[in-house]
């Protein structure tokens, strides 16, 4: 794929999260394979939210493509994850994503987060100090959009914000390629700007959890 560019990129908001689907095992495995104890069964292509993980922590808060549904046996492909490495699944849920809010007033995009921290190890016996990867910072965006206090989507992003409430959020590049990740909420709908300019607000989402990127 070529460059990718900052031009007619969609921009989608969870609207609603389906029941939760109580996950009973994800495999070490790429792709990883989900297997749920009840619910109603999710489609090819829907997109899940994964909360409440206990074991494989890996996919905490992370918003996933479901691939290769198998409704009699409540099993579905966790398209593009790759879990062989992570840790023994325990106990969590999955949630279908409705993407009813898209924001289309958006200026400019900001992106921080992600560096790690990395834990010393040295021992007496080192003559250089070593060290590993800790934790992550969380990834961080941050907007500015045209000021509309009719805009549903700002209203949406403001009543989350109000609430303490996380979203997922998805960002649709004109090649196809998706980004998503779920995070917390901070939307006040301040105007401001300058003389002779659009009137903006700002808006920022921390991310709660690891993205998730495809490339189609």
């Amino acid at each position: 794929m070529g460059a990718k560019v900052w031009s007619n990129v969609q921009v989608a908001i969870q609207s609603a999260l389906a029941a939760a689907l109580p996950i009973s095992a994800i495999t070490k495995a790429s792709p990883a394979v989900l297997s749920y104890s009840s619910g109603t069964d999710p489609s090819d292509g829907d997109y899940v939210y994964l909360s409440d993980i206990l074991g494989m922590y890996q996919l905490d808060e992370r918003v996933v493509r479901v691939d290769n549904p198998n409704g009699a046996g409540n099993t579905f492909e966790l398209e593009g994850v790759d879990s062989t490495l992570y840790d023994t699944f325990t106990s969590g849920n999955a949630q279908v994503i409705t993407w009813g809010t898209t924001l289309s007033l958006i200026t400019g995009v900001q992106a921080s987060g992600g560096e790690f921290e990395f834990i010393d190890t040295t021992t007496i016996h080192d003559i250089t100090r070593t060290r590993i990867p800790g934790v992550a910072s969380p990834i961080s965006f941050s907007m500015t959009a045209q000021w509309d206090p009719a805009s549903t989507a700002l209203l949406a992003l403001k009543a989350a914000s109000d609430a303490k409430a996380k979203r997922a959020i998805r960002f649709t590049f004109s090649d196809g390629t998706k980004f998503l990740f779920v995070g917390y909420v901070g939307c006040t709908m301040i105007p401001a700007g300058n003389a002779q300019e659009l009137v903006t607000t700002s808006i920022v989402i921390e991310g709660a959890g690891r993205p998730t990127a495809y490339a189609t």
